[in-house]
């Protein structure tokens, strides 16, 4: 699987796992280490469960297939 990278709230990250629910899309993905975010961070890597509707695809990011 071709490693697609997003932003949302609190950061930049990259998809690592997605799956269909019941009628949305849920996605696992992992912070990029940088400089820490408002909210803070919990760990030097964290993976966090985000939805379709909460996350952006960068412009030059092909969507994985």
């Amino acid at each position: 699987m071709q490693r697609t990278k997003v932003e949302f709230i609190g950061g930049l990250g990259t998809i690592i796992q997605y799956s269909p629910n019941s009628g949305y899309w849920s996605y696992l993905i992992e912070m990029e280490i940088g400089s820490e975010p408002e909210m803070g961070r919990i760990g030097y890597e964290t993976l966090i469960l985000l939805f379709e509707t909460d996350i952006i695809l960068l412009q030059d990011e092909p969507l994985a297939a």
